[in-house]
C-alpha cells in the first residue's frame, strides 16, 4: 500500500518514524512518502517536504508566515491527489493538517489522524470539523477517547508513542567520551526545544544559570536542524556544553532538567529526571492564547496527571531568578524532588505499556483491508 505522512514538527517526525517502521514490518510492499524530517527518512520514507519549512511558533508568527504556509498546503494537496496514496496519515500539527484534511474532502482517499490536535484545550467546536473530514482517529491521551465520543466520534486509544521511543532507547556507555563531555560534576540538562524562539529564550539565561549552578555541568541538548549560531550566547563558559541530537543520553545522566514545554516534558518525566517546565512566546501570541485556552496546565506531564506534578514557568514568570529558585527546589535530597519522582511513578502507571506504534499500524492496516472508513 501507499502511505502519505504529514508530520510538521520534530516530535511528529519522531512518532511518524516509529509508525513507519511498524507499517513497513507489517506491509512488505509499502511505499511511504510525505512531510517529515531525518527520523522519517531513516525509517524509510521519501520526503516531499522537510518539516523545517513549516515550523513556526505562536499565533502572531503563524500570521506572518501564512502566505508561505498556504503555498505549502496547496502543494501538498496537489501532490497527494496526483500520487493517490491508499491513506493519508496526519500527525498532530493541527493548524496545517486540519486544513489539509478539509482540502482532501471528496478526493476518495481515506484520512487518518494519528495524535489528534489538542482541540480539548481550546475551540472544542473544531471537533465537528474533524468529524466531517477525517475517517479514523488514533489518540494518545486516555481522556481523549471520551472527549471525542461527546461529538459522536469513535477514537482508538493506542497508548502513547513516547513510551515506544523510550523502550527502544539503549544508552551508550561511551557517550560522554565520544561527545567530549566531562563527568567530574553532576549534569543539569537544558532542553530548549527545536524552534528559534524557544531556544533563544533559554540560551539567554545560560550564563546566569552557569554562574549560580557552578557545581554542575550544564549540558544543552541541542538539535542539528537549526543554525548553530542560535546557541552561541550560551557557549564559552567552562561548565556549559552543547551536544546535538542526544536528548535521551543527556537526560539519563542528568540530576535535574530545565525543559521547554512540549513532548520533551513527558520524555523527561518517563526517564525519571526532576524538571522545571518553561515556555515563552510573543506578547501578542500569549494574549490570544490566554483568551482561548481552557486548560489549567500546559505541560503534558501535568495534563495527563491532572495535577501540578512539575512547576510551569510561563511568559513573565519565565525569568532567571524564578528559574534558579525552582531548579534549586529539585536538587538531590530535597523533599520537592522526592515528591516529584513519586508522582512520576504514578504517571508511568497511568500511561500504560509501550507498543502504541505497533498497535496503531495493526489497526490502520485492518481498517484499510476491511474497507472500514468512518469512525
Amino acid at each position: 500500500m501507499k502511505y502519505f505522512f504529514v508530520a510538521g514538527e520534530r516530535s511528529g517526525d519522531l512518532h511518524a518514524s516509529n509508525l513507519i517502521k511498524e507499517l513497513r514490518k507489517q506491509d512488505q510492499e509499502s511505499e511511504i512518502e510525505g512531510i517529515g524530517g531525518a527520523l522519517s527518512t531513516e525509517a524509510g520514507a521519501r520526503l516531499f517536504l522537510p518539516y523545517e519549512r513549516l515550523a513556526v511558533m505562536g499565533f502572531a508568527e503563524v500570521l506572518f508566515k501564512l502566505p508561505k504556509i498556504l503555498g505549502y498546503l496547496s502543494a501538498t494537496n496537489e501532490k497527494i491527489r496526483q500520487w493517490k496514496p491508499d491513506v493519508v496519515i496526519l500527525i498532530d500539527y493541527g493548524g496545517f493538517n486540519m486544513r489539509l484534511a478539509a482540502k482532501l474532502k471528496g478526493a476518495g482517499i481515506p484520512v487518518y489522524y494519528y495524535i489528534t490536535p489538542k482541540i480539548w484545550a481550546w475551540n472544542t467546536s473544531r471537533a465537528y470539523k474533524l468529524k466531517k473530514t477525517v475517517d479514523r482517529l488514533f489518540v494518545i491521551l486516555p481522556f481523549e477517547k471520551s472527549f471525542f465520543a461527546k461529538f459522536g466520534m469513535e477514537a482508538d486509544y493506542i497508548g502513547n508513542p513516547v513510551l515506544d521511543a523510550i523502550a527502544d532507547f539503549h544508552s551508550d556507555p561511551q557517550m560522554p567520551q565520544k561527545q567530549q563531555l566531562p563527568e567530574d560534576k553532576p549534569w543539569l540538562a537544558l532542553l530548549p526545544g527545536s524552534r528559534h524562539q524557544e531556544i533563544s529564550a533559554m540560551v539567554s539565561m545560560v550564563p546566569g544559570l552557569a554562574q549560580h549552578f557552578s557545581g554542575y555541568h550544564l549540558i544543552i541538548a541541542g538539535v542539528s536542524n537549526v543554525p548553530s549560531e542560535v546557541y552561541a550566547p550560551a557557549l564559552g563558559l567552562k561548565n556549559v556544553h552543547l551536544v546535538y541530537d542526544q536528548a535521551y543520553e543527556v537526560l539519563t545522566r542528568s540530576k535535574l532538567a530545565l525543559v521547554t514545554s512540549g513532548t520533551a516534558t513527558l520524555e523527561t518525566a518517563l526517564l525519571k529526571v526532576p524538571q522545571v517546565v518553561v515556555y515563552k512566546t510573543s506578547p501578542i501570541s500569549y494574549f490570544l492564547a490566554k483568551m482561548l485556552i481552557k486548560v489549567k496546565y500546559i505541560s503534558l506531564v501535568n495534563l495527563i496527571a491532572e495535577g501540578a506534578v512539575v512547576t510551569e514557568l510561563i511568559q513573565k514568570e519565565y525569568h532567571l531568578k524564578r528559574v534558579i529558585e525552582e531548579l534549586s527546589k529539585i536538587q538531590p535530597e530535597s523533599l520537592t524532588r522526592k515528591k516529584q519522582l513519586l508522582d512520576y511513578d504514578t504517571l508511568a502507571v497511568k500511561m500504560g505499556k509501550s507498543g502504541a506504534s505497533k498497535i496503531t499500524a495493526e489497526l490502520m492496516l485492518g481498517y484499510l483491508k476491511s474497507g472500514k472508513k468512518r469512525a
